[in-house]
């Protein structure tokens, strides 16, 4: 990997975007509501400017191709377990979640070492199934602030959109998974750009 790679615009920010995470922890459990907040809300500002950037600056690089959903997961995974630790988010929400983050990456691995496959781009269930994790948590926060009802609303609708949408997302991987090994491309697929299902 060519240190250029790391020391990009966009890789920068996504390098920027995981450090606010110990950050939103600490307010979270210091209960500081708003602080998490402001600051996950700069970590999603931060995730679309990275993306921007790379197109318009001609920097989309291999590095950033597995660092971007690396920083999602992390930032949201590690939310929706620190949420629930707090009793904010129910704990069958963030159990589905993490199943199926550890089952799709579990069976990429395998696959990569079994047949080489590794080439999966990200699905619109799994796109959908990423915006609805960062409203939920959104929501989760602000109804900490304004505990209104209208709030409270959004936030149940936006779980359970979630748990909808990883049912979704897992569902849909599995069947591309048996598509490919089923594909004339089950083997012989280590060259090219590698992307990351979402």
């Amino acid at each position: 990997m060519k240190l250029s790679q790391l020391l990009s615009a966009p890789n920068q920010l996504t390098l920027l975007r995981m450090l606010f995470l110990p950050f939103i922890v600490m307010s979270l459990v210091d209960q500081h509501y708003t602080t998490a907040l402001i600051l996950f809300v700069l970590a999603g500002i931060s995730d679309g400017l990275d993306g921007l950037l790379a197109r318009r600056l001609h920097q989309q690089t291999m590095l950033g191709q597995y660092l971007d959903p690396i920083a999602d997961k992390l930032l949201l995974s590690t939310l929706f377990l620190v949420l629930s630790i707090l009793h904010k988010i129910p704990w069958k929400y963030t159990v589905m979640v993490f199943s199926r983050d550890i089952a799709i990456l579990v069976t990429s691995a395998v696959l990569y070492t079994i047949s080489g496959l590794r080439n999966f781009s990200p699905s619109i269930f799994g796109k959908a199934n990423t915006c609805a994790q960062i409203a939920a948590v959104f929501f989760v926060m602000l109804f900490q602030i304004f505990s209104s009802r209208e709030i409270w609303v959004i936030r149940t609708v936006l779980l359970w959109a979630t748990f909808a949408f990883t049912a979704i997302s897992w569902v849909h991987y599995t069947f591309l998974v048996q598509t490919r090994l089923k594909g004339p491309q089950a083997t012989g697929n280590r060259s090219g750009p590698s992307k990351q299902v979402a």
